[in-house]
């Protein structure tokens, strides 16, 4: 009874001793700053591989037999989604602060590097220069499985507003790279050597955005009061991959706590646990991004014939998918349209599949103004679904236990995603485009 009080007494005084260092986040400022923060890093998250499938055109014009869209996209998953699926396993062992700056310097140094080869091959085609730029991809999807699994994990335990934010800055670095892109390309039209001239110019911007993310994560983010106390909390809870960050914050964890710590570590729910518990949830995610990753980018570049807007189609249609993703995800703050019934997302995500006939025969038979609507609405059913779900799986959960959730969602969706891509190709049998 004395030894029971006694660890209780000493649990109580750690979780003190915390708190007095991080007060209540309803007074603590930096909660408008960390959104903004997590908004640039959201789009930091994203920049780079939009950037590639927004010079589409670019390389459909040095490429034209290797079916760049879809190559590229099947290219990234593997690295992407393998990669997650190894941080996920062990996401209690990694440190988040550095595999998140890991990722974003990772990000940074292969969308320089796509610049370099392509200054480095004066702008030609050929196998060899496809093979490098195969290989620059394969590095986005590594860098993405570190980016969006530390982020998202590291984001679950905080507030609501920080992962929408994150996953709207997620979309606007589509809507930014689309609408850079149709300015780069008009900008550059009628000189000489314009075309690749605005690709250059194109990835430098993104190149700097990703540089910018390191300079906010690894500076500005973990000072943040409200960041302190949200990490503050869930290294209390058990949490052991906030302590770089907190670190960084000049909140250091003393041995006794840390001990503490373990103890609580090995209290938490399981991995397998969490993955039973909220099935519904990483399932809706794998759908969601199964059928839109099986009609963009690909279907959009190879399948939607010729019309009036010429070169200017694809990019149209690109432009269009990602401001709809963008304000989807910014939809469900207005509270009484958000969806938050488990059984109404599953039903919301599975009609979503009814769009496959409707493209099919949009594509066959409609003009381009249909086929614009069409991917407006998959635009803003894919944000808005995504943040629904995003937002409303990590509720109740301590730290660890959120961080953990976290990785198997950004897994389930980097799994739709790479599904998705697969079966983008079957639009293209017995089209004689093989």
């Amino acid at each position: 009874m004395i030894y029971y009080f006694n660890c209780s007494y000493k649990e109580a005084a750690m979780t003190n001793a915390i708190s007095s260092r991080s007060p209540s986040p309803t007074r603590l400022e930096g909660k408008f700053m960390g959104i903004f923060v997590c908004w640039i890093l959201g789009l930091g998250s994203l920049v780079s591989w939009n950037s590639l499938l927004s010079i589409g055109d670019y390389y459909y014009a040095l490429f034209p037999d290797y079916h760049p869209s879809r190559v590229l996209t099947l290219v990234y998953q593997p690295f992407a989604l393998g990669t997650m699926a190894i941080l996920a396993y062990n996401e209690a062992k990694v440190d988040t602060r550095k595999r998140n700056l890991a990722g974003y310097i990772l990000f940074t140094l292969s969308t320089v590097a796509l610049i370099v080869l392509d200054l480095a091959t004066s702008g030609t085609g050929g196998i060899g220069n496809y093979i490098g730029i195969c290989l620059i991809v394969g590095c986005f999807g590594v860098a993405d499985a570190h980016v969006q699994g530390g982020m998202v994990g590291d984001l679950a335990f905080m507030c609501p507003e920080f992962m929408q934010s994150f996953f709207g800055g997620l979309a606007a670095s589509g809507a930014l790279t689309s609408g850079l892109r149709l300015i780069t390309k008009a900008a550059f039209e009628n000189s000489n050597h314009g075309f690749r001239k605005g690709v250059m110019l194109f990835l430098a911007i993104s190149a700097f955005f990703e540089f910018l993310c390191i300079l906010l994560y690894a500076f500005i983010f973990p000072t943040l009061p409200i960041v302190k106390h949200y990490r503050s909390k869930a290294a209390a809870e058990g949490s052991t991959t906030v302590a770089a960050d907190l670190a960084a914050a000049g909140i250091g964890i003393q041995p006794m706590e840390k001990a503490n710590n373990d103890a609580k570590q090995s209290e938490r729910l399981t991995t397998k646990q969490l993955l039973l518990k909220n099935i519904d949830y990483e399932l809706n995610l794998y759908l969601i991004y199964v059928l839109t990753l099986s009609i963009f980018p690909g279907f959009l570049y190879e399948n939607t014939g010729t019309h009036q807007l010429g070169s200017w189609y694809p990019l149209v249609l690109i432009a269009m998918y990602n401001v709809w993703d963008l304000i989807g995800r910014y939809v469900p703050l207005i509270k009484k349209i958000e969806l938050k019934s488990r059984k109404g997302l599953m039903i919301a995500t599975l009609s979503r599949f009814l769009l496959i006939p409707c493209f099919y025969f949009t594509a066959k038979y409609g003009d381009q103004g249909w086929m614009i609507f069409l991917v407006s609405f998959l635009g803003l059913t894919n944000g808005y679904l995504t943040v629904c779900v995003m937002t409303a799986a990590p509720k109740g959960y301590k730290g660890p236990e959120a961080n953990a959730l976290g990785n198997l969602l950004v897994l389930f969706l980097l799994a739709g995603i790479f599904s998705g891509v697969a079966l983008d190709w079957l639009w293209i049998i017995g089209n004689g485009k093989f």
